[in-house]
């Protein structure tokens, strides 16, 4: 299968109670079949949630589900992978005019 790829960098720059902080940053190589940004871009565009939310929404969904996509025969996901499936459907469909 034909895979975008990605690095991603996740960085902390404030603790949970609003303080900078300098710690390292968590970066990796990832692989989508799908068009990250243009994603992104749609659920954004959808209103959903705020700019950002919709961002971190998109990434960690398609990251999860690449993977689990990836690892299809896994046990680990043999409960999940039908209601993801559903999940995915009915989101898919509410962004169709976006």
């Amino acid at each position: 299968m034909k895979s975008h790829k990605y690095t991603i960098t996740v960085r902390r720059t404030e603790d949970k109670d609003g303080n900078p902080t300098d710690g390292p940053a968590i970066t990796f190589t990832a692989t989508n079949h799908d068009e990250l940004t243009e994603i992104v871009r749609r659920m954004q565009d959808a209103g959903l949630f705020p700019p950002d939310e919709a961002a971190a929404f998109a990434i960690g969904l398609k990251l999860f589900g690449e993977t689990m996509l990836l690892h299809r025969d896994s046990a680990l996901f043999t409960e999940m992978r039908p209601h993801f499936m559903d999940f995915m459907k009915k989101l898919k469909a509410s962004l169709k005019d976006v």
